[in-house]
Formats: C-alpha cells, structure tokens, sequence
C-alpha cells in the first residue's frame, strides 16, 4: 500500500477523532481576556521548537477551567496541524458552557511524546501569559493523546487538577511495543518469515510484504488459524466496525474476519512500517521476547477458545505451532532504546489528582487490556482511590459519540467540585449522555452523521498479557531487560 493512501486509511479508520464541523471566530493575536467578546475567541501561535499551539476562549464568561487537549499518532509526512479538542460538537459544548480550550501540535508527528511533554506544558504557559493562571486545569486526550495526558500528569503533577484519557496506551510504551513485538513474532514464524519484525531497514516494502502475506493466509483455513493466533497474542478482539453488533460468543469465523481487518486496516502500519520511526527515536529496538513462554501467553489470552476452534476445524496443530514460538531465536532488545522508550513513557502508578479513564471494549488498536495495565500500577502505588475507569460498549478505536465524551467531562468535573467520586451506574451514564439530546448522540460513519444511543456498560478488562511498569524505588528506568 502506499504510504500516502496508508496514512489516510490509518487516519480515518482510528487515529484523528474529528471531521465533523463547527466554527468560530479566529483572532491573530492573543485578547486581553479569555471570553465574554460575544464570539468564541481563536487564538495560535508557535513555540521555540516549532510546534504550534491553539486556543479557544469561550464567547461568554470563562468560568476558570482550561481543558488542555493532546491529540493521537500523526503518521510522519502528514499533516500536522495544532489540536485543542477531539471533536467540534464536543469542543462547542465546553465552549458553551465557558470552558477554555488549548492543545499543541507537538513539535513532531510519529511516536513524538519527547516532544509533546515539553510542548503541552508550554502551551500552558501560553495561555498564561495571554490570559492568566487557570483556577483549573484539565488534562485530556486520545490514543497517543492518552498516554500523553497520564504522562503529563505524573512528570508535571503540580500543573493539573485532573485528568481524563481516553482510549489511551496506558500501559505504557514498552509494554505496547513489546505486545506488537508478540503478534509479529508470530506471523513472522508461522506466515512469513522474510518480514523484520525488528530494526526494520524499508518500512514501506516491509508493510507491502506483509499486507500480501496476510491477504494470502486469509484464504485458507490453516492461514486463518493462524491469523487468529497472532490477533491473540495481542488480545485483539473479534470487533471491527463501531455501529455493528457484536459476534456471537462462538462465532469464531466472524471473530477471526474482524481480527484479519484489524490486521490489515489499523494494526499493521504500525507494527511493519510505524516501528522503524520509533527505532530511529530511540536508537534502536525498543522490545524483546527473550523469557516469553507463548503457551502461558495464549492460555491467558480473551481470544483463546477462538484460536482453539480454529486450529481444530483447520486440522492444524496448536501444540506443534507453539513450539515453533517458544523453540525460535528470541530478539533482544537495546537497553538505551528501551531507556528512552521508558522515559517517553512508562507508569509508576504515582497519581496525586482525580483521573476518570473512559475505553471502548472493542478496540483492537490500543485494546481495553490496557485499562488493567494501568489499574494495576496505580493500585500498587496505594492510589486507587483517585482512579476510576468507564467503558463504552462499542467496537472500533476512541469510537465514542460527544455525548458519551461529555458524560464523562461532566462525571470528572463532578469529582472536582465535589471532592469525592459520583461514578454513576452505566445505565445513569447512559440516561445522563441520552438527555444532551439527539445533536450530541451521533456518531460520525463515513461522511454521514449517524443517531447513536450512548453505550456504556460494566466492564472488567482482562489481565495486560504482557506489562511493564517503572518500579516505585528505582529512580524511575529499572527493569528495562529481562
């Protein structure tokens, strides 16, 4: 596929949360307040290091709350434009009830939390400096945004008083790309082994090499067996497309079919292509396999009875195919990779402010298991009670209608002003969301605009299959390698 067409399909499918439209004013230069001009006041501007910022002032009074957006994964050579919100009909709405909005570019597109730490907090200081020190300041994001929001929050405590991600890579870098490492590990043994799974040398005929191989396993029955193995590894769930309904618990063909588009549409850019330009970060391979035993891996897997009814009805060996995984050379990691990797960002789980994360259970992208990932970190570091944790019934990547998303600010903002949590049922979320009423109950499909009935339900995500967290007592970079 060409890189182009690639970076267009993975912006679509899972990565840019956006489309719909809304406008406002746009002012060249900063006001001297934020709100009460009559007009939603637009305001941007660059940073030292090239990154662009933007903000949003209410056109009534600002009530004092900045909301500060980080945006997702921008696929190197596309565009790369300031973001201070995931969606317009959401941003209009804080705006209308005299919210503030600001969010940077980051100074790079690709794996760039190096750049987007220092760029968020600047932009803060942007907006200070033209409007003065927010009485509260929220952190938020999606995917890549995610990550970058629970990172803001445990590098720079001191500037937040909450946080919201969503469908965020929580578990943390190392364990997100050691968990790719797993599935490609895989296909490369079982389907094709002329892909480089690590220290990827030609990216793009390295995705092209492994979109036909997956293409030519999907045709047989032994190939889809193994497919499914791979989507284990990963924990990818059988659910592609957000307004479709769920397989059947034993509809195994249907499951495997949703993994294989998961596959080709959303997941595989980044683990053939998008690894290389995280290895040029870091100077090297961020993951290994070295110690993984994949028979322990798949007994734990949410895809485990699938792969099982597929390997039998393919007449294949599960056994046989296992022992090739666990028999096969290991891949080292680079300790200064994994360094840097750990750096920009893994999770010590030492939260000091309210944190509200909200995840679809059908993402197959950055999977709901990262949610136990981050849970689990945070307990540890005897924090659980700033934590909560919603989820959204639906498949596909940040898939969430703005009335879900701003059931979930409102649910966070309670938490703020009432000083304990007021996490209500799914079924009161689903009442609170239904009555913003059917202009915030959409979701965009295609270029159509779609009325949706808010989703959340209660949710238990699965242990993450493989995590990594900074240990508390060891100045922030131990374990790195096995």
């Amino acid at each position: 596929m060409e890189r182009k067409k690639l970076a267009g399909a993975v912006l679509a499918a899972a990565l840019v949360i956006g489309g719909l439209t809304a406008g406002s004013a746009t002012a060249t230069a900063a006001e001297p307040a934020c709100g009460s001009t009559g007009t939603v006041q637009t305001t941007n501007g660059t940073l030292a290091d090239g990154a662009t910022w933007e903000i949003q002032c209410p056109a009534g009074a600002w009530n004092g709350t900045l909301f500060l957006y980080s945006h997702g994964y921008v696929v190197p050579g596309t565009a790369n434009p300031a973001t201070d919100v995931g969606d317009p009909i959401t941003g209009a709405w804080l705006l209308g009830h005299g919210y503030a909005l600001a969010g940077s570019s980051y100074a790079s597109t690709g794996w760039a939390i190096q750049q987007a730490l220092p760029d968020q907090v600047n932009t803060l200081g942007a907006f200070d400096q033209a409007y003065g020190k927010p009485r509260t300041t929220i952190a938020w994001g999606h995917s890549l945004g995610g990550i970058i929001t629970a990172g803001l929050i445990q590098d720079y405590p001191n500037l937040f008083n909450a946080a919201l991600p969503m469908c965020g890579v929580l578990s943390g870098g190392v364990a997100t790309w050691n968990t790719a490492l797993d599935g490609e590990f895989a296909f490369q043994q079982l389907i094709d082994p002329k892909i480089q799974v690590v220290n990827i040398t030609n990216p793009t005929a390295n995705l092209e090499a492994g979109e036909v191989a997956v293409a030519a396993a999907q045709q047989t029955a032994a190939g889809r067996a193994r497919l499914a193995l791979v989507a284990a590894l990963s924990d990818t769930p059988g659910w592609f497309t957000p307004l479709s309904p769920e397989p059947a618990a034993t509809d195994y063909a249907a499951q495997e079919q949703n993994q294989y588009l998961w596959d080709t549409e959303v997941t595989f850019p980044f683990v053939l292509d998008f690894r290389a330009e995280l290895e040029a970060r870091a100077g090297g391979n961020v993951s290994w396999n070295t110690g993984v035993n994949y028979v322990a891996d798949l007994a734990k897997s949410v895809d485990r009875q699938e792969v099982t009814a597929l390997y039998q009805a393919a007449g294949l060996s599960l056994t046989k195919d296992l022992g090739t995984l666990n028999s096969a050379p290991r891949i080292s990691a680079d300790p200064f990779a994994v360094a840097y990797l750990a750096k920009y960002i893994a999770f010590n789980g030492k939260i000091s402010i309210p944190v509200l994360s909200m995840h679809t259970t059908g993402d197959g992208l950055v999977v709901p298991e990262n949610e136990q990932a981050y849970r689990s970190v945070v307990d540890r570091a005897g924090n659980g009670n700033l934590l909560r944790q919603i989820f959204v019934d639906r498949a596909g990547h940040c898939a969430f209608t703005p009335a879900e998303t701003i059931t979930a600010a409102q649910t966070l903002l309670n938490r703020l002003s009432t000083g304990h949590w007021n996490v209500p049922s799914p079924a009161g979320l689903n009442s609170e969301a239904a009555a913003l009423g059917p202009t915030y109950n959409i979701y965009e499909s295609g270029s159509s605009l779609v009325a949706t009935a808010p989703a959340f339900t209660s949710y238990t995500p699965a242990p993450y299959l493989r995590p990594f967290d900074l240990a508390p007592f060891f100045g922030g970079l131990a374990r790195l390698v096995p």
